[in-house]
């Protein structure tokens, strides 16, 4: 595939050693214009059998995981820890603007390719250095998994159905999403550093730090009031004396809505009154008092009951209509398809086409997290292939011979 990089990043070069704890970071850089160079191990990356996968085929070239984090990037094989794939790390390096790794604390430096050796082929390179609890302190040496990291980050801790133990978000990595955006961020506050003072530097960026740090601020004030911890409860409200919900079905779903706090309750009850949707309690209940969390429990099970017929009587489209016209802060719980069909996120080119030439598809992937009025991020390509760009790199760029190519490939090297 041609080069058909353009953006903010265009003269920069990010080496991305990353695994799935640092794959993101590598992926901004590369949708920002960056020349994003993904180094696998010669087998591939394990985290290419990270599921699902294309047409649920396990498959290497088939995770959608690595498809999702790996766009905008060019792909090649090395063994670092072989004596000749050093020396071509080094020979990348020299014109690098950035390697991305997420090896334990000090393995690049049993290598003799820490920071210390890398600013001295290149003293403006940028490491960024992805790690469960960062490069120093008491646990510097801990492993990690993303529900350890979501668990002492204190995220965990809020979330909880009733009747079981908190839980996490399911299933891929969410700890490991904020850690590779907070390492994008790194890097882009040390590549404006290094323009001010042409030094290059290591950004040490510990994914329980940016699980700690992401935990809502209602969780910190409500400490500060209360003294005691914020917890969700499945569908009902954190901040009540009782037991309110939040959450609603409808006819076709889910829609999210609060009783009191910053949603007054009029404007629905005038709605709900208006198609036959009401009983006593919600007629002579005084909905201009400002502490609903306070209200006795059977009043607020009397206030829900016709509520809950109301909802169950419209789809989510018909009463997220009703809520703009009446202006009701009630928003619908959308699926991945209401948000593929989601006229704003259409309007505003969310959604993105990406050819897989070798699927003989074109994939829809998240577009650019955001929109720039001169060079907007964008996806420039799909992931790479196995040491796809294996040639395109080692014999175009670092006049590696195809003669060489073959010895260090039977060597184990690419």
């Amino acid at each position: 595939m041609a080069d058909k990089r353009e953006g903010m990043l265009r003269p920069y070069r990010a080496l991305d050693l990353t695994d799935e704890k640092g794959l993101l970071c590598g992926k901004i850089l590369g949708d920002l214009g960056a020349d994003v160079i993904k180094i696998e191990r010669p087998a591939g990356d394990p985290a290419r059998s990270i599921g699902p996968f294309y047409h649920n085929e396990p498959d290497p070239e088939k995770s959608l995981f690595w498809f999702a984090l790996n766009t905008s990037k060019r792909g090649i094989t090395l063994n670092i820890e072989s004596a000749d794939g050093k020396e071509i790390f080094k020979k990348l390096v020299k014109n690098a603007d950035f390697v991305i790794e997420s090896f334990p604390p000090g393995y690049l430096d049993t290598l003799g390719l820490g920071y210390s050796a890398l600013e001295k082929i290149n003293p403006a390179v940028i490491l960024v250095s992805i790690t469960p609890f960062g490069q120093t302190g008491p646990y510097r040496d801990w492993k990690t998994a993303d529900i350890v990291a979501w668990a002492m980050g204190g995220e965990m801790a809020l979330f909880s159905d009733i009747d079981r133990p908190p839980v996490r978000i399911s299933h891929h990595s969410q700890a490991y999403l904020h850690t590779g955006a907070d390492g994008a961020m790194g890097a882009l506050a040390a590549l404006y550093h290094r323009r001010k003072t042409g030094e290059g530097q290591q950004v040490d960026v510990s994914i329980f730090e940016s699980a700690a740090q992401n935990t809502p601020i209602s969780t910190t004030t409500a400490w500060d009031i209360r003294k005691t911890p914020l917890q969700w409860r499945g569908h009902e409200s954190p901040n009540s004396a009782h037991k309110a919900k939040q959450l609603w079905p409808c006819k076709d779903g889910w829609v999210s809505w609060a009783y009191g706090g910053n949603t007054p309750g009029l404007p629905l009850v005038g709605w709900m009154e208006s198609e036959g949707f009401t009983n006593d309690v919600v007629k002579g209940f005084d909905w201009n008092r400002p502490d609903f969390a306070q209200a006795p429990q059977e009043v607020v099970d009397q206030i829900e009951e016709p509520t809950g017929r109301f909802f169950m009587s419209h789809t989510k489209a018909e009463l997220l209509d009703g809520a703009v016209m009446r202006q009701i802060m009630l928003y619908p719980v959308a699926t991945t398809a209401d948000m593929l069909e989601n006229p704003q996120l259409i309007a505003r080119e969310f959604w993105v086409d990406v050819e897989h030439a070798e699927l003989g598809i074109r994939i829809t992937y998240p577009g650019g997290f955001g929109i720039s009025s001169e060079i907007p991020p964008r996806i420039s390509r799909r992931a790479p292939l196995i040491g796809e760009h294996n040639q395109e790199i080692y014999e175009k760029e670092l006049g590696i011979t195809r003669e060489q190519l073959v010895i260090l490939k039977e060597g184990g090297v690419i």
